[in-house]
């Protein structure tokens, strides 16, 4: 199903920048202003000022951000600071990290895979996405005519053929390595061999694939495939703008780590979280628990009991507790929930905190983020915002399963927006596609 290339990738050049790890950036999504000045400041050459470079007061539409952006890449590509390999590859990344104590190792394999409408089910959404972040990534692409970071998406390796390959040319010397980023290391390999490159295409072509992280970016890519066709002459022959550059990843790999995304609350009237609390008693089975010394422990605890009910975990309506809420009747709380989403959605963790709790009984929604709602992927650090007085509620959810994300992809549904967050990112600057 899925068209896979391998392609030539753009990266930094060992031989003039010395220190890699001080050039890579995060994805542009997680670049938070302070980020932004730190990572300007850790190198000359650190690809943010590519990724997502700052805004100034004298930007205007000739002079900005991603005009800017624009001649940065053709100033290091002309320099040599980025290099263009030669040959075609498929990439193979080993990124090393830790995530709660324990080391792990993920691999995924770098490519282009042809850009096909959502209907065609080839290609398959499990997240909402905002207009706002497709935007951005529409005028980047404009720009530069180059994909900055990667699509994260996840593939089926049903016979571990794809792993076995990988197994083998990680033996190999690498391209690429990069260590002591950030307490992480990356390693990435070129494959060029006809051989083993259709064999890894083979695997993937009658199947699909499922966007993991990078909604935006997808979306973005296939608004400028249609902007560009348009003004281009009609033609049958395939243009480098059909594809768009993907890290595809084993759905079983050990080092897949799903975080969940908590949802914090701030800025309401008194009145509206009392509210709050009735309607929980409402429609919730609502159990108190004081807070203990180790709130990590006991978040975890209290969320491993009954897992065979949907249960939320909620702190900032009763001084110093912690409450569990269980829903009593799911029949009372369909009505909340938008007609046309599947059984499957409406009982998952975050569609009943969006629905149910922050719209029907907050009124608030995702487009209120930064002001009212914000996010945090660890539960210990949100409840501990809370009692700093930082935030007025946070509302702890379950991590969500692969296997969870590949059944609401191929129902044709989406989970709400800030579902999930897959850690760690994989960042920009590693590997880059330009397309004419």
């Amino acid at each position: 199903m899925a068209d896979i290339r391998p392609f030539q990738g753009v990266h930094y050049n060992p031989s003039i920048t010395k220190d890699l790890a001080k050039t890579i950036c995060p994805p542009y999504d997680i670049i938070t202003p302070q980020m932004q000045q730190e990572l300007y400041q850790r190198s000359d050459y650190n690809f943010v000022r590519i990724e997502y470079g700052k805004e100034m007061p004298q930007d205007k539409d000739t002079f900005n951000k991603y005009t800017r952006a624009a001649n940065t890449l053709k100033s290091w590509l002309d320099q040599q600071i980025l290099v263009i390999d030669e040959k075609p590859s498929l990439y193979i990344n080993e990124h090393t990290f830790t995530h709660q104590g324990k080391q792990l190792r993920r691999h995924s394999i770098s490519c282009l895979v042809k850009l096909e409408d959502w209907n065609k089910m080839i290609v398959r959404p499990h997240e909402g996405t905002l207009a706002r972040a497709k935007s951005d990534r529409l005028s980047m692409l404009w720009a530069l005519r180059a994909n900055t970071s990667p699509v994260m998406s996840l593939y089926e390796d049903k016979g571990k053929e794809i792993a076995g390959i990988i197994k083998t040319q990680i033996n190999h010397k690498p391209l690429l390595r990069i260590s002591n980023m950030d307490g992480e290391s990356q390693r990435i390999w070129a494959i060029t061999s006809d051989e083993i490159i259709k064999r890894i295409k083979d695997c993937l072509s009658d199947q699909p694939l499922y966007i993991a992280d990078g909604h935006h970016r997808y979306e973005s890519a296939l608004v400028y495939q249609r902007e560009r066709h348009s003004t281009s002459p009609s033609s049958a022959k395939e243009a480098s703008y059909d594809f768009v550059m993907m890290t595809l990843m084993d759905i079983t790999d050990p080092g897949l780590v799903i975080l969940p995304a908590h949802r914090l609350v701030r800025g309401m009237e008194q009145a509206a979280l009392d509210d709050l609390q009735a309607g929980l008693n409402t429609f919730f089975d609502v159990k108190d628990y004081a807070i203990e010394k180790d709130i990590k422990t006991q978040i975890s605890t209290l969320l491993a009991e009954d897992t065979d009910k949907t249960k939320l975990l909620l702190c900032g309506l009763k001084l110093e507790r912690l409450q569990v809420i269980t829903i009593r009747d799911l029949n009372a709380i369909l009505p909340m929930f938008p007609a046309f989403h599947s059984e499957f959605y409406q009982k998952l963790d975050v569609s009943i905190v969006d629905h149910v709790i922050l719209e029907e009984l907050l009124g608030l929604s995702h487009e209120k983020a930064g002001t009212f709602l914000d996010y945090n992927y660890d539960a210990e650090t949100a409840v501990k915002r809370v009692l700093n007085k930082e935030y007025q509620l946070a509302i702890i959810v379950n991590p969500v399963k692969p296997e969870v994300i590949k059944a609401i992809a191929d129902s044709g549904d989406r989970m709400p927006r800030k579902s999930t967050y897959f850690y760690p990112k994989v960042p920009a600057g590693l590997l880059s596609y330009c397309f004419a």
